[in-house]
């Protein structure tokens, strides 16, 4: 079980993100929601802001990287593991201050890594 920040996340069904949530669920792993709008995807609520975090495992990203750019400093000081960039969220700057700091880096959709037990 990876406890895994889905940065990005959306109550829209549509959303790769909310996506994420069940999928990571499914497979029994423990998301963690940070967002912009209130509200929840199964059953968990998003957070707002830089919420204090725990044990993160993974971070998937589900944003743009011009956003990206005043989250640098709460996505590395979490420590994760490893942080995923999803397509559209790809970020060499942030992919560099990550891999400084040793974590690992993947440019890849979660929800196929999900799909294809690679995650």
């Amino acid at each position: 079980m990876k406890k895994t920040l889905v940065l990005g996340a959306s109550t829209n069904p549509t959303r790769a993100s909310h996506q994420a949530v069940h999928r990571l669920l499914n497979n029994g792993h423990e998301p963690v929601l940070v967002g912009i709008k209130e509200g929840d995807v199964a059953g968990i609520d998003i957070q707002h802001g830089q919420p204090e975090l725990a044990d993160i495992d993974t971070v998937t990203l589900y944003m743009n990287p011009k956003r990206q750019v005043d989250q640098y400093e709460y996505i590395l000081g979490l420590e994760p593991k490893r942080i995923i960039f999803n397509p559209g969220t790809e970020n060499p700057t942030l992919m560099r201050l990550a891999r400084e700091k040793g974590i690992e880096v993947e440019i890849a959709c979660t929800l196929v890594m999900l799909a294809t037990d690679q995650y």
